[in-house]
């Protein structure tokens, strides 16, 4: 992993792992691409170029240009917001994907990682310590990609020997970069609620259980993942976890810090996606086989989140 390209680099995800890649490879080995205006948070740790990922030539351009040799795939349509547009969240996660996949196979790329989700996952997988290998039957347009998209790099990866590899993060809560639209983007705005002295009112109910990760694990996870030995990895997907809640569990560690903070629940369809979930993700082959483990538990993440948060707001 030297010269590296990040699709979505505007996204939540993606614009802390530019952070995280420019701060360990040097600001000229990282291509930063979106189609949105970079922020100076990006701008500071990366090289940015506007690109579409529906544009193969675009994307085989930059990668010929800028001698990349691996490439982090993060611009997705996420489900809250593909469920609005099933067709569009279709076009940009699968043709997206395959642009991605065609144009690292035919320009030498040594790795391609993206990231998959527990939206793969339907109603009919366990609920509890939900196995990494389970039928995988999802009720939204984004889970539908997501599932399409692990066979895709499993297919890449036997047909071709393109070095794919995939996670399946859980809800990802940051205080850098707000929400792109997807189911859990509620823990995120508690805590900006909370901060800026205001009431919140949530779309999912106070005892719906969900997995969650903190930002800096699901960075060291991606990254991880991405440098373990090839000749440990059995699989192409992983999943990964690091903790349980319901929006009530939230609610409560933040008021551990602001008393005053105040949330009211009126679900709405997004209840329906979330109900579809697990509750809790076993990722025993991400331990075992590439070393994955969180460092972040409710009370750690709640207290780095309010930090941060503050002070962005001095």
């Amino acid at each position: 992993m030297k010269r590296i390209l990040v699709t979505g680099a505007c996204g939540q995800i993606g614009s802390e792992l530019v952070h995280e890649l420019g701060k360990e490879l040097g600001r000229a080995n990282v291509l930063a691409t979106d189609i949105k205006k970079p922020t100076p948070f990006i701008k500071k740790h990366s090289t940015y170029m506007y690109l579409n990922v529906l544009d193969d030539h675009m994307l085989a351009k930059a990668v010929v240009e800028y001698e990349i040799d691996t490439i982090f795939h993060m611009a997705a349509i996420l489900s809250a917001v593909g469920e609005q547009d099933p067709l569009f969240a279709y076009r940009v996660n699968m043709d997206g994907l395959i642009n991605v996949l065609e144009v690292a196979r035919r320009k030498q790329v040594e790795k391609v990682i993206v990231p998959s989700s527990i939206a793969a996952f339907g109603p009919d997988a366990p609920k509890e310590a939900t196995p990494n290998e389970t039928p995988l039957n999802p009720t939204t347009m984004y889970g539908v990609t997501k599932v399409a998209g692990e066979k895709l790099l499993q297919y890449y990866h036997l047909k071709y020997g393109l070095d794919t590899r995939s996670l399946r993060y859980p809800g990802i809560i940051s205080s850098e970069t707000a929400p792109g639209g997807g189911t859990t983007d509620f823990a995120v705005d508690m805590y900006i609620h909370a901060v800026a002295h205001q009431p919140y009112t949530c779309f999912v109910k106070e005892d719906t259980p969900l997995p969650f990760m903190y930002m800096p694990d699901a960075i060291n996870a991606i990254i991880s993942l991405a440098r373990a030995d090839g000749r440990r990895l059995r699989r192409r997907v992983y999943n990964v976890h690091a903790m349980t809640l319901t929006p009530k569990d939230i609610v409560r560690a933040i008021q551990q810090y602001f008393p005053e903070f105040r949330c009211r629940y009126a679900p709405d369809y997004r209840q329906q996606i979330a109900e579809s979930w697990p509750h809790s993700i076993d990722d025993t082959p991400a331990r075992e086989e590439w070393g994955w483990q969180p460092h972040y538990d409710l009370d750690a993440m709640t207290r780095d989140m309010l930090k941060r948060l503050q002070e962005k707001l001095r």
